[in-house]
């Protein structure tokens, strides 16, 4: 009779918990930070050390919905995921709107740790009573979402250089502005983690970049400041 030589259990059972918690730290993966950075050096036992120096979101001021206003403090220690969009568009603009609305059912769970912020490109038009009849119209009654006017030229550099989201004026796009169909994901720190073209540029919804935008959030938020559903 053969006899069948067992791996030692000990041994065996280890290297079962090896490979579940690399399967654990590839699930896991630590979102990058996007955006410009510059590299700063010094000195330290006579070897020189290059740190990176990530940029956040600098400082804004504008009026919400309520004519209320608010700056990056307002929201400090959220998470963010935002939008820039205006609300006389009649292309993109309601289909991201009602992607961020899906996005906010969806994560509802950890809403006391999550702002969403609307961005208008074009706060001429969009005043906050505007903003505010816009988000009853769409039957936003999210307490951690915003509607937010302000400098427009300001608003569009935000956009742009930070956010990481095109945004501006341009006469042959309907009303007169265009703009990404992408969301932004900024950390507690206000360093961007990631963006997300789920509205494409042909009003197609980007399923793929729903899914991931989802994932990211829920992997920030749990492995990187340790919230758990509410």
């Amino acid at each position: 009779m053969t006899k069948i030589e067992l791996p030692n259990s000990r041994f065996f059972y280890s290297l079962l918990l090896c490979i579940a918690l690399v399967g654990c730290q590839e699930e896991a993966t630590k979102l990058p930070i996007l955006g410009n950075f510059d590299i700063a050096y010094s000195k330290k036992d006579g070897k020189t050390i290059a740190d990176t120096i990530y940029q956040r979101i600098p400082h804004f001021a504008y009026f919400n919905q309520d004519s209320t206003p608010v700056t990056n403090a307002s929201y400090k220690g959220k998470v963010w995921i935002t939008e820039f969009f205006f609300a006389s568009c009649r292309s993109i603009c309601p289909i991201m709107n009602t992607q961020l609305k899906n996005v906010e059912k969806a994560l509802r769970p950890y809403s006391s740790e999550l702002q969403y912020l609307s961005f208008t490109i074009d706060p001429n038009n969009d005043t906050p009573s505007v903003l505010k009849a816009h988000q009853q119209q769409l039957g936003i009654t999210a307490k951690n979402w915003d509607f937010l006017c302000g400098d427009e030229a300001e608003t569009h550099r935000l956009g742009i250089e930070h956010f990481l989201v095109f945004a501006g004026r341009e006469a042959e796009a309907q009303g007169g502005y265009a703009h990404s169909g992408a969301f932004t994901l900024v950390d507690k720190a206000g360093y961007v983690r990631g963006v997300y073209e789920v509205v494409q540029p042909d009003l197609s919804v980007n399923k793929k970049e729903y899914t991931r935008l989802l994932k990211d959030a829920k992997n920030l938020l749990m492995n990187e400041y340790h919230v758990k559903e509410n």
